[in-house]
């Protein structure tokens, strides 16, 4: 069997024993004792190669477990001003920014919020010069950072490939020059998503004769995100025994900034279906919204797993209740025959589905708990309503 599947059957199994009518719906519920599981792991990883590892808070910004989650990591990585105030104000230890494209009245708040800000070009960090150097007079400490493109793809799907042709990530190494390095005391790259080490080790490989020489300059490397550290079947030992190499060979210090890999397979969405109808099919409204809840289905997409879902059966079509005609989560197999009232719940949904969230078509946002399948402890941290919707428009 893939080894990947072990963490989702463990999800699988965990939440399966879960009842979802304890809480309100929909309603997003991540598992504490699971997103431990995954910190161990990082954890880890860290005190065997000596690499900081960061929560990338593009993928998990759940601040309730903000003490967990600073009891394993190092800090947080930020992709602008909003996320570095929150990585800063309610996880603590250091905080990374990075953004494609910094304003100039916003940069002296991340700044002051940053101990790494990360600049797309050289360009950039030429522009705001006088703002950097008044920082630093007025005693801040941040160091300046440079994200590059390596010019080299292990992208399974363009739209989340860094590295493929034309994207506006990154400098390439082939357009630096050493004028290009003046202040900056880092390199980032980020050209992975949802992968293993292998794909790490090819693209070191092809970039590190390319960097070599301005590396033996820097204080650190950010090897950025996309790393599934906690999957079953990463190689772990390879990973640590890069950063080591990296680490003695440049006399830098190495970052990670995992998102996925601290909340895989930690959380459930939970739904309510509302209406059975046919058309051609089964089809089942729930109060679950792949525009406004689950918007990757739509985007990426790809097929959520549903609990009790079987592998053979009269199908049912899954949507949500608003007025998109794409609004469909996908087609599903339930365990017994659906009757209005029924809950669901989608798995995997703690990354980036709550972080993405929206109120398209004035469709509610769902709660927030967090569950410990250890102890069974459950706590509905926060419900949205009406002021949630309104306060976003004029």
């Amino acid at each position: 069997m893939d080894q990947r599947l072990d963490i989702a059957a463990d999800s699988r199994r965990i939440f399966s024993d879960f009842d979802l009518n304890r809480v309100p719906s929909p309603c997003f519920v991540v598992d504490a004792a699971q997103i431990e599981r995954n910190l161990i792991i990082l954890k880890d990883v860290a005190d065997r190669s000596g690499v900081h590892v960061f929560l990338a808070l593009k993928a998990f910004s759940m601040f309730a477990l903000a003490p967990l989650v600073m009891r394993y990591l190092s800090g947080t990585a930020a992709s602008g001003i909003h996320e570095a105030r929150l990585g800063r104000e309610k996880f603590g230890g250091k905080v990374a920014t990075f953004n494609a494209g910094f304003k100039g009245d916003e940069l002296i708040e991340v700044l002051q919020l940053s101990d790494h800000v990360i600049f797309n070009s050289p360009g950039q960090i030429a522009r705001f010069r006088e703002i950097i150097d008044a920082a630093r007079m007025d005693g801040l400490e941040c160091g300046v950072g440079l994200r590059i493109n390596p010019e080299h793809s292990e992208g399974w799907n363009e739209k989340y490939d860094p590295a493929a042709p034309c994207s506006r990530l990154g400098t390439p190494v082939s357009l630096l020059t050493e004028a290009d390095f003046e202040g900056v005391e880092g390199l980032h790259m980020h050209t992975l998503c949802e992968q293993t080490f292998e794909p790490l080790k090819r693209t070191w490989d092809a970039v590190e004769p390319k960097i070599a020489p301005w590396l033996n300059r820097m204080k650190w490397l950010n090897l950025g995100g996309g790393h599934h550290i906690t999957r079953a079947d990463y190689d772990r030992e390879g990973l640590v025994q890069l950063i080591r190499y990296i680490r003695e060979t440049y006399d830098v210090e190495v970052y990670l900034e995992p998102g996925e890999a601290v909340a895989l397979q930690t959380g459930i969405l939970v739904g309510e279906v509302l209406d059975l109808t046919e058309n051609g099919m089964p089809l089942a409204i729930t109060d679950i919204s792949a525009t406004c809840h689950m918007p990757d289905v739509i985007e990426a997409p790809y097929r959520p797993d549903m609990i009790g879902e079987q592998e053979s059966g009269q199908a049912v079509r899954f949507g949500g209740p608003s007025c998109l005609a794409g609004d469909v989560i996908g087609d599903y197999i339930p365990a017994q025959n659906l009757e209005v009232g029924d809950r669901i719940a989608f798995l995997d949904q703690a990354h980036y589905s709550m972080v993405k969230t929206n109120t398209f078509n004035g469709v509610p946002l769902p709660a927030l708990a967090v569950w410990d399948s250890r102890t069974d402890d459950l706590n509905v941290i926060r419900e949205f309503g009406y002021d949630d919707f309104l306060n976003r428009l004029s």
